[in-house]
């Protein structure tokens, strides 16, 4: 069975794409733990990551290592927090976060952001801070239109 995280990156599904590469995506998660709040995705479905191969789980790591120093320099975050929960959805993803403290990995206070214009600018806030970092694969080239970017 495709996941949804599959039906995302074919398109079939809107996202607030921030990151993509020929294996790994990136896209907003609309029920984020702190604006900013990203999750990275192989474009391979792997349920579990003790099931990804070391190249896949590598280049994961590698994207989230770049999309943490992104939202740290987006939102002058103190450190960038990286949890791999994996209950949500059966594909591997990585959450990735500006944290200031231990309280915000409590993933029991989330809600979904309803307002799409919120979502919106956190993506590009989040694109222009990869950018002044020297990454070459946000989303901007080949992302999906506005109308497509929403995580249902």
């Amino acid at each position: 069975m495709t996941s949804l995280f599959s039906r995302i990156i074919a398109g079939e599904l809107p996202a607030h794409f921030v990151w993509q590469d020929p294996d790994v995506v990136a896209f907003l998660s609309i029920a984020p733990l702190r604006v900013g709040h990203t999750l990275v995705v192989p474009r391979r479905e792997v349920d579990r990551w003790t099931d990804a191969d070391g190249e896949t789980l590598w280049r994961c790591m590698k994207v989230a290592k770049a999309i943490g120093r992104g939202v740290e320099r987006a939102w002058d975050a103190p450190r960038a927090g990286l949890v791999i929960a994996g209950f949500e959805v059966p594909h591997l993803h990585i959450h990735v976060a500006p944290v200031w403290d231990m309280s915000d990995f409590d993933f029991t206070e989330v809600t979904q952001e309803e307002d799409e214009s919120a979502l919106d600018a956190a993506a590009e806030r989040l694109r222009d801070a990869l950018r002044e970092l020297g990454y070459k694969q946000t989303a901007d080239a080949g992302a999906p239109s506005r109308e497509t970017r929403r995580v249902l």
